[in-house]
């Protein structure tokens, strides 16, 4: 059976803060650092969800709303995808739309405005 890793490395300030995170992938034998990182974990004992949020200080607050919207938007297609459940995922993103547009990440019309990547 083949196995693969996926490693993160957090280094800590003094106030144990995330100041690096550093991840790598076996399988795609590459090595990055990133902003953010959101870990999802179902404990099949507890039948809950374990969650690991971290992101550096140096995270700006609209990249952090931009990863939350792209991470609803995610959501919504890995659930569809897992699920079948087609119209539940249309809410989902229904919602993401909503909360982009709040925060001014997307117009009505679901297009970016100009400066913002998908």
């Amino acid at each position: 059976m083949k196995q693969s890793e996926i490693k993160f490395t957090i280094t800590l300030d003094e106030k144990k803060v995330p100041q690096n995170i550093e991840w790598s992938a076996s399988d795609a034998n590459k090595q990055s650092t990133s902003k953010a990182v959101m870990i999802a974990l179902w404990d099949t004992d507890e039948r809950n969800t374990l969650r690991i949020d971290l992101w550096t200080k140096d995270m700006m607050v609209d990249e952090m709303k931009q990863f939350y919207h792209q991470n609803l938007l995610s959501m919504a297609d890995s659930f569809e995808r897992a699920t079948g459940e087609v119209e539940a995922a249309k809410a989902m993103r229904h919602f993401a739309q909503e909360f982009g547009e709040r925060l001014k990440l997307v117009m009505k019309n679901g297009f970016y405005p100009p400066g913002i990547n998908k």
